[in-house]
């Protein structure tokens, strides 16, 4: 199956080149490279000259299609008429070899997916275990176990955390992330993953594009979209798809706007998947915003970035009261 490969990128010419490197090491070599940049100075494109690359590139964008959707979706107008598959990288990931075969062949093992997402490789501690749940500590699924984590352990002693599987939205929102599927080589049916790892069939957008409701940075851009495509056919994550997130501070907001986009985004993307919704389910959710905040601000006391914990707290909770007076409005 041919396959694009599409990087939007902004100010990060070393994080690009690293991911471009293991874009060469690769088994399965895309049949074109798009890289869309945002970037109000010319280093990315001065690197790229220095260093082209086979069936690469490059776009500079104005103004106008500056940001994460708008840049993925300037991206997608220029792909080529022979893809079939359209994958998107964020700039500070590093593959490993085999995540591109590993990735198209799952359109292959499973027909009737539209979309696919990679699995990050994290630092996390996982154990095999033939046990069931047996400590509030403790987030088992099969046959895998790893720490839930002080927040998630929190939300369970209140009665806040999620029953449905990783990548599944519950009621309330604030479901387990695709982090929480074990490394066990197995494809997972989902209706989210990172957009950052993803792949969509071309066909899929043909019928609806990324939002341009997340200007910029774009926190959730990805649930958004994962949500509306879910609705129309079955997303995967194959969790032999393997990388690495370097998480690269450079051209991320500040704390506080962070903070609000923590909790606007996030009533956004509920509200995309549940238009209507039971009073448990909001109380539930406002309940996780409020503790969440407080956990955020309580940081102040037990993290060396004292200002980041402090001014993230205060925009998740004038993010919170903005939903009172002035809501996000939802595209449909």
């Amino acid at each position: 199956m041919k396959f694009t490969l599409i990087v939007c990128t902004y100010r990060r010419p070393d994080s690009l080149m690293r991911l471009l490197v293991s874009v060469a090491g690769q088994i399965l070599y895309p049949d074109q490279i798009l890289i869309i940049d945002g970037s109000p100075d010319n280093r990315t494109k001065e690197m790229l000259e220095l260093h082209p690359g086979k069936n690469l590139e490059y776009f500079k964008v104005e103004e106008e299609d500056r940001g994460l959707t708008r840049q993925r979706n300037f991206g997608i107008r220029k792909t080529a008429l022979t893809s079939e598959i359209i994958c998107f990288l964020d700039d500070d990931i590093v593959l490993t070899p085999q995540y591109f075969k590993n990735l198209i062949n799952t359109y292959n093992r499973f027909p009737d997916a539209i979309g696919v997402g990679g699995y990050i490789i994290e630092e996390v501690n996982w154990q095999k275990t033939g046990a069931v749940q047996h400590e509030d500590s403790k987030f088992v699924f099969d046959g895998w176990m790893r720490d839930l984590g002080s927040r998630n352990v929190l939300r369970r002693k209140l009665g806040l955390l999620s029953d449905k599987p990783p990548g599944y939205m519950p009621d309330f929102s604030n479901g387990f992330s695709t982090g929480f599927l074990p490394p066990t080589g197995k494809v997972y049916p989902v209706e989210f993953f990172m957009g950052g790892v993803a792949s969509y069939k071309k066909e899929v957008f043909s019928k609806i594009s990324f939002s341009n409701y997340f200007i910029g940075y774009g926190l959730y851009e990805d649930m958004d979209f994962c949500l509306r495509a879910s609705q129309l056919g079955q997303l995967y994550v194959n969790t032999e798809g393997q990388l690495y997130h370097h998480h690269e501070a450079s051209g991320r907001p500040n704390r506080f706007r962070y903070g609000k986009m923590v909790i606007r985004n996030g009533w956004y993307v509920w509200k995309v998947k549940y238009k209507e919704t039971s009073l448990q389910a909001r109380f539930k959710w406002h309940s996780i915003a409020l503790v969440l905040s407080i956990v955020r601000l309580m940081n102040i006391l037990t993290t060396r970035e004292k200002k980041a914990a402090f001014t993230e707290g205060i925009g998740r909770i004038v993010g919170w009261w903005s939903l009172v007076w002035n809501p996000p409005k939802i595209q449909r």
